[in-house]
């Protein structure tokens, strides 16, 4: 392979400019993510040290092996919403090494609101079960839920990716032969029994774990019994008779060296092979990235130069380098595992659509997985274009990254705007795993060109109706509130506090969160029946 020989000068006023202006947006990322990990109410976080429970980060570091990457997903879900202290929806998941093998861990927070679910703790639960069952990762429990937030309960109940589909997926994913096991270390209250029940292995701790479909003010209205949780479903009611519960546990460390015992007795499981090679570092630091950036998404730069900071020796064959050069495409090496990637360089004309339909084939067909770095506007508009056929031409590329079978991963690292982000492996094309930088924005369309489509369009009514044309105060009314809204809605922040991703990255750790995707990725089998046709040119 080619190297990548980079020609930005870090000593020019520009890349000191973009490096302090990405500096500052990982800076305030650290906060953040601080923020969501530690920021906990003295009094709860008093309340389960009286329960004799362990803190929430303390069962994480108990749990995976020691001196072992953690990958969390999604640690900034709900930032904002509801009254702002719902940090990380409420839980901290991600994938990690037990006993050696990879996992995919969700840690119940009771310190948030007891462990209640809200909306968006849902929506990050379904999110990690699809993880679990694209990339066949055993899923361990440690499991503390007062169940659904009832205020809001109509947003977690009754439609089909609310809180009943957990369950459904519990199911498949034990049709799929996928372990799914849990510890009970504190309530398990109604819809929350059936995590539990339909996990194939249950750790129930002494004291404070207790499963039931009703709690005892439940009982008690119901039926004038009273009785208390550990009477209830505590862990001798549900090992010793219901049969519920499968290892007793005295406390919450007992019954994480329980989960690990159990990890460390599942049968083995083969990983996908690629063609690997023996990892080494890019040639230019990873952090060089900060001033390669633009800090204006309108400024242009050229693709490879990220490329060069995130490679195995910034070596990259480069394919159809002088056909359709707004998108470059070629084969690279992260971490040792092969990769085919695709990073825009302007906006996507025929010939740059067709250059990625039969790249996509050719990665599917050699079982290569696929990168994409989204910095996209869209596809090129007009009449000339139209009648040259970016449509058709637009709709192959579509669907050959619909229909590819290896994994796909996708990063946005500036904007992501309109068809653009289908084009380029957006959230609903099922690439494995998204993330963007702090920098990205996504949307239909940019604030500016938004609020101009919505001006035009005003004029032309006014002049169908015999009246003039707006005036500039008339027009500002109309433009700064789209602006302001597509800012606020398009901002990185706004997407991952709604899992629209898995997470902001500092582009310095996005090689190294790549790699233990990837590797993550393989423990689901490549299928076989990638394409029933030969690549052609179209």
């Amino acid at each position: 392979m080619d190297v990548i020989e980079s020609k930005i000068d870090t000593s020019s006023e520009e890349y000191r400019k973009n490096y302090e202006s990405m500096e500052a947006l990982v800076s305030d990322l650290k906060e953040q993510l601080r923020i969501a990990r530690e920021e906990r109410s003295e009094k709860a976080k008093a309340r389960i040290a009286a329960q004799g429970k362990l803190p929430t980060l303390k069962k994480l570091e108990l749990l995976l092996d020691r001196n072992t990457p953690f990958l969390e997903l999604a640690p900034l879900a709900a930032r904002g919403m509801y009254d702002g202290k719902v940090h990380a929806a409420g839980l901290i998941a991600g994938i990690g090494v037990v006993e050696g093998r990879e996992v995919l861990v969700c840690v119940g927070d009771p310190t948030i609101k007891g462990g209640a679910v809200y909306p968006m703790g849902v929506k990050k639960n379904l999110r990690l079960q699809t993880i679990c069952m694209e990339n066949r990762l055993p899923m361990i429990n440690l499991l503390d839920s007062a169940g659904a937030f009832l205020p809001l309960q109509s947003e977690i109940f009754p439609d089909v990716d609310d809180g009943g589909r957990i369950f459904y997926n519990q199911a498949i994913i034990s049709k799929m032969g996928i372990p799914q096991i849990t510890a009970v270390m504190g309530l398990c209250t109604a819809g929350g029994a059936y995590v539990p029940a339909m996990s194939e292995e249950v750790v129930h701790v002494k004291g404070t774990g207790a499963i039931f479909l009703g709690g005892p003010p439940l009982v008690k209205a119901a039926t004038g019994e009273e009785v208390t949780a550990d009477q209830l479903g505590g862990a001798e009611v549900h090992c010793i008779e219901s049969g519920v519960s499968d290892h007793f546990a005295e406390d919450d460390a007992h019954a994480i060296s329980i989960v690990r015992k159990i990890v460390k007795n599942l049968p083995k499981n083969e990983k996908a092979r690629l063609s690997v090679r023996k990892p080494v570092p890019p040639l230019y630091d990873p952090k060089e990235l900060y001033g390669v950036v633009s800090r204006e998404l309108r400024t242009p730069y050229d693709v490879r130069e990220l490329i060069a900071r995130l490679v195995d020796g910034s070596e990259f064959l480069e394919f159809k380098e002088l056909y359709g050069p707004t998108l470059v495409t070629g084969f690279a090496y992260i971490h040792g595992y092969p990769v085919g990637i695709l990073g825009n360089n302007g906006i996507l004309f025929s010939n740059s659509s067709l250059k990625a339909t039969q790249f996509i084939q050719l990665c599917d067909r050699r079982k290569i997985p696929l990168l994409f770095l989204q910095n996209i506007n869209g596809y090129i508009v007009g009449r000339e274009y139209e009648r040259l056929g970016i449509t058709k031409d637009g709709h192959k590329m579509v669907n050959a990254v619909s229909t590819a079978t290896v994994p796909k991963f996708t990063v946005i690292v500036g904007a992501s705007f309109g068809a653009g982000n289908y084009g380029m492996c957006g959230r609903a094309y099922s690439p494995r795993f998204l993330w963007m930088w702090p920098n990205a924005q996504i949307g239909v369309m940019g604030g500016e060109q938004a609020a101009d489509v919505l001006v035009t369009l005003k004029n032309d009514q006014n002049a169908k109706a015999g009246l003039p044309p707006m005036t500039q105060e008339e027009v500002d009314f109309i433009r700064q509130p789209i602006i302001d809204a597509a800012r606020k809605e398009g901002d990185a922040y706004y997407s991952t506090s709604n899992i629209w991703d898995d997470g902001i990255l500092d582009p310095a750790q996005t090689r190294d969160v790549l790699g233990l995707a990837i590797s993550a990725s393989l423990n689901a089998p490549i299928r076989d029946d990638v394409l029933g046709y030969g690549i052609f040119r179209m």
